[in-house]
Formats: structure tokens, C-alpha cells, sequence
């Protein structure tokens, strides 16, 4: 053997050590507790980078919407708990209103019925999560939220209004 495969082999076996003694410690667990939604966010990832590295056809966007929005949803509800899916369900159905979108629009066939497939999808997803929201305390937020808006165009609109008119004359 010469002194290069020695060397290899030297770094195999050192590796495998690790492998196994943090394995019998339980970091592995860990990380796969941790992590595992990784294993679902990171293949709708590359196929997102294959696509538009144009190393892959359009029909890779359909999986590719549909594991990344399902792996950062995964993600969520493994930080700060598996309760979150009690309101957050129907982002299910927008992970796959997100993957027809993509597909819909890249594609180089015409799929203007499948888009309004997925817009619609799309909207139903978006409004049963805010009614499923609405038994949080979103619904207070959701309020404030229309009270700021409604004071900002009483308010903003008069004084750009007024602006235009001082600066026109």
C-alpha cells in the first residue's frame, strides 16, 4: 500500500469513529429531531436551482412548490409546536396551489385554465386559514390592522390631495 492510500484509509476509519461515538451520544437523534424538515425543504430547493439553471423542464416546479412550502411549513410547526397545524392546516393546500402556479406560468405549453386552478386553490387555502385563525387572537390584530389602514387613506389621501393641487398651481 502506498502512503496516500494509507492516508485515506487512516481518515475513513477516523471518521467512522466519530460517526459511531456520536451516534452512541445521541447527536444524531438530535438532528434528526431537530431537522428533519430539512429533508423535505432542501429537494424542493435544487429542483427549484435545476429548473432555473435550465437543467430541468418546467414539470419539476409542481413537486418543487409543493416540498418547499410543505417544508417550511414542517419547519414551523417543529419550532414552535405541532399545535400550529390546528390553525395552519390549510397551507396543505397551498403548497400544491403553489406548485400548479409555477408550473402554469413557466411552462412553455399554454395552461391558462391550470393558473386559474391554482389562484383559486390558492384563495381558498389563504381564506380557510384566516378563518381558522379567526379562534386565535388574530382576529384582534386583523382589526387593528384594518383601523390603521382606514385612518391612513382618510388621512394620507387628503394630504396628497392637496399636495398635487399646491404643486400643480
Amino acid at each position: 500500500m502506498s502512503s496516500k492510500n494509507d492516508i485515506k484509509l487512516g481518515i475513513f476509519i477516523a471518521v467512522a469513529g466519530f460517526v459511531i461515538l456520536f451516534g452512541k451520544l445521541g447527536v444524531f437523534g438530535f438532528l434528526g429531531r431537530a431537522l428533519w424538515p430539512l429533508v423535505i425543504l432542501l429537494p424542493g430547493l435544487v429542483l427549484h436551482m435545476l429548473f432555473f439553471s435550465r437543467r430541468a423542464s418546467a414539470t419539476v416546479l409542481i413537486p418543487a412548490g409543493i416540498l418547499t412550502v410543505y417544508g417550511l411549513l414542517f419547519g414551523l410547526c417543529n419550532i414552535w409546536g405541532w399545535g400550529l397545524m390546528k390553525y395552519l392546516w390549510p397551507v396543505l393546500l397551498l403548497g400544491i396551489a403553489v406548485g400548479l402556479y409555477e408550473y402554469s406560468i413557466n411552462s412553455p405549453r399554454r395552461t391558462g385554465g391550470l393558473s386559474a386552478i391554482a389562484v383559486i386553490l390558492g384563495v381558498v387555502s389563504i381564506t380557510l386559514c384566516i378563518f381558522s385563525l379567526m379562534g386565535t387572537g388574530v382576529i384582534y390584530l386583523i382589526g387593528i390592522v384594518f383601523i390603521a389602514a382606514g385612518i391612513w387613506l382618510i388621512t394620507g389621501r387628503g394630504r396628497t390631495r392637496g399636495w398635487k393641487r399646491w404643486y400643480r398651481s
